[in-house]
């Protein structure tokens, strides 16, 4: 009764329209006083939610993102990929979902890709003649491939809450990312042929060269970061920081757009983004561990292996309430939760713990692209200026393919486990 409790008074304040961590951190409040917990539990449970080595990648990855929009790198990567693909149809539309690719290579957060690349290409994509909603779709659901290909902010948080090797985590997320930007490059083809969307004229060999020495500077900081993780050079955490250096470096030496009067708001910036983030895994924190005293996961595990313990019709069900809970939570405050809740269940089944956190996070991701609470539609929306009715419609087809993915990557468990079985 409890448990159910917790739940019930966590979904009324959500409907109310209280923030997702004060939802979780007043219904945590009531379930204590209730119980007649000592009240000291709460800063103990979120402190310990926070201690991590590995969170500290979170802030300096956040920082070095808004210096790459600040320094010219966002910019140039487009360029980059504009000169490669914009000679195809719907060419500015591919060349969106390609930078998302490499930008989510730096980045690792969707609402960093699409209000960055959004702020730039849904402009220029309206104007080229693209229609707004499918403009501000196209940019909304490739910010999806962020997450997923290395580093992953979701997968550093999945790291810690499960003890997995964070670089395993990355390594396991690189194919299933590049299926799904070439997935989504595909239907964004198929759609703009259909609607005879404009595309630009060749560049000489020689333009598309320049465009490259141009973004090189941006492109080495993706190359830096994986190759440093993969090859042991230096941790996620170690990487984050060095590629806030980097990014300081390139924007004030080489390309010179980034202003030392641009630091402390950079800074500001994101000490607010990241205190927002580490409020909500706090909070989250609390309110797992009170799901753990109730033996919540236990009672799931049962109620699921009660259905069925065939491994596909169990992956199905996971995924159905995966999905269902990416649709009304954030997804950082869904991982804390639902991990430590979901993964006994997968391992009953034989299922890989590295597998399990690639399908986690993608199904989680996908839940920023639907509403009600998908925020990377609301930013794309409010670029564009649509109504978020209209931006959900357009962005159908791009949600069944990224469902497609997911269900191939939920039953092909060597997509996401082929690399790091070669790392281990």
């Amino acid at each position: 009764m409890m448990a159910l409790f917790l739940f019930l008074s966590f979904v009324v304040l959500l409907l109310l329209g209280f923030p997702v961590a004060f939802s979780l951190g007043v219904s945590s409040l009531l379930y204590l006083v209730i119980k007649g917990v000592p009240l000291s539990i709460i800063p103990q449970k979120m402190y310990s939610g926070i201690d991590s080595f590995v969170l500290l990648c979170i802030p300096a990855f956040i920082v070095a993102g808004n210096l790459m929009n600040t320094a010219g790198i966002t910019r140039r990567i487009i360029n980059f990929s504009n000169a490669i693909v914009g000679h195809i149809r719907g060419g500015l539309a591919l060349a969106n979902v390609a930078a998302s690719m490499i930008f989510a290579g730096i980045s690792g957060t969707a609402l960093a890709d699409t209000a960055s690349i959004g702020a730039i290409l849904i402009p220029a994509m309206k104007e080229e003649g693209y229609d707004a909603d499918f403009s501000a779709a196209v940019t909304a659901s490739s910010s999806t491939v962020g997450p997923i290909i290395p580093p992953s902010v979701p997968m550093i948080i999945v790291g810690t809450l499960t003890g997995l090797s964070v670089t395993r985590l990355f390594l396991a997320g690189a194919i299933p990312g590049v299926i799904l930007g070439f997935s989504l490059m595909a239907i964004t083809y198929y759609l703009s042929v259909k609607r005879n969307y404009p595309k630009e004229e060749r560049l000489s060999l020689r333009a598309v060269f320049r465009t490259f020495l141009d973004a090189s500077w941006a492109l080495g900081m993706v190359v830096l970061i994986l190759v440093g993780i993969l090859g042991g050079i230096f941790t996620p955490t170690e990487a984050s920081v060095v590629a806030v250096v980097y990014a300081l470096l390139v924007g004030i030496l080489v390309y010179r757009e980034l202003k030392p009067g641009d630091i402390p708001r950079i800074v500001v910036e994101s000490v607010r983004m990241t205190t927002s983030v580490m409020v909500l895994v706090g909070l989250a924190r609390l309110f797992a561990w009170i799901i753990t005293t109730e033996r919540i996961p236990q009672l799931v595990a049962q109620g699921i292996l009660s259905i069925s313990t065939n491994p596909f019709v169990v992956i199905l069900l996971i995924n159905a309430i995966l999905l269902f809970v990416g649709c009304f939570m954030e997804t950082v405050a869904a991982l804390v939760i639902f991990v430590p809740v979901l993964l006994p269940v997968a391992m009953k089944i034989g299922m890989d713990p590295i597998h399990f956190a690639v399908m986690v996070v993608l199904n989680l991701i996908i839940g920023l692209t639907t509403p009600p609470v998908g925020v990377c539609l609301f930013v794309a929306a409010n670029i564009a200026r649509i109504s978020l009715g209209d931006l959900v419609r357009a962005n159908i087809p791009f949600l069944l393919v990224l469902l497609a993915v997911l269900f191939l990557v939920s039953y092909c468990p060597p997509l996401s486990l082929t690399l790091p079985g070669l790392l281990r």
